[in-house]
């Protein structure tokens, strides 16, 4: 998917929320675990009730790896029944070199080799750019790098200051805008960080950010908006427990959820796009 088709669904959908399908055996309700897959009999019934409101999709990889070739199966009929016109990211923060990267490319973006198509996948960049090029020989395809993450620990890295007093993070967008254009290179920005969310769309006006940290981390919507909107909205945010996990019945509660968020979006798009 490009930018163009990106910004088509967010146009017609008036939202920017990803939903992240961080699906957990022991969280999601009783009633699915007696289905032959309950992930993938839960994941259906989160998809169902928000793909109206949802303009991504994003599978945490490791709850699925953790499960063995059960959990393979339960993401690929996930990934095939998630509507095409959908953008969708592979959680996978997947970060080596040379002929590793090349197949951590092919596992995610060859359908002949692997069975699964995504549109994105994270990446972590402590590598350097031969761990991301591979994964930016893909057409349509989108790599989105790990930037300014809101977890605690990053203040250990990221924020650590080099003799020109550049922050890491900082470095790490600049440098990696060398390789790759904003149709195919996005950013991990956390909401929780909000006074640098102008900061980094300054850096990268034209990127798209994938916002992760809105709702039960803390993170600030209209703060997101506010300060790293830009004129193609630029903003991917993403909600997982907040919205899979809001309760026992799934299709009510997870539609709810969604629906709240895009209509809070749907106000911002006409307050905040530049």
């Amino acid at each position: 998917m490009n930018s163009a088709e990106l910004v088509k669904q967010i146009e017609q959908k008036r939202s920017f929320l990803c939903v992240g399908l961080d699906s957990d055996l022991s969280l999601i309700p009783r009633k699915f675990r007696q289905e032959k897959d309950p992930i993938f009999a839960f994941n259906q019934a989160v998809i169902d009730a928000t793909h109206t409101y949802a303009v991504a999709y994003k599978p945490n990889i490791a709850f699925y790896e953790a499960m063995g070739p059960r959990g393979w199966e339960s993401l690929q009929k996930t990934m095939e029944y998630i509507p095409k016109d959908i953008f969708t990211i592979a959680d996978a923060k997947r970060g080596d070199i040379g002929n590793t990267a090349l197949k951590y490319a092919q596992t995610f973006f060859d359908p002949a080799s692997s069975g699964l198509n995504f549109d994105s996948i994270t990446v972590a960049p402590y590598m350097g750019r031969d761990s991301v090029e591979p994964f930016l020989t893909y057409h349509d395809k989108w790599v989105i790098l790990l930037a300014l993450t809101s977890n605690v620990g990053s203040h250990d890295f990221q924020m650590t200051k080099s003799e020109d007093y550049m922050p890491l993070y900082e470095r790490v967008m600049r440098t990696a805008m060398s390789w790759g254009s904003p149709e195919h290179l996005m950013f991990v920005i956390g909401a929780t960080r909000s006074d640098f969310l102008q900061k980094v769309r300054e850096i990268a006006p034209d990127n798209f950010f994938l916002v992760p940290g809105v709702g039960a981390q803390g993170g600030s919507l209209e703060d997101v908006a506010k300060y790293a909107m830009n004129s193609n909205v630029g903003l991917l945010v993403n909600s997982s427990r907040g919205i899979i996990y809001a309760g026992d019945d799934t299709s009510v509660s997870a539609a709810r959820e969604a629906k709240k968020i895009q209509e809070e979006m749907d106000r911002y798009l006409d307050e905040y796009r530049k």
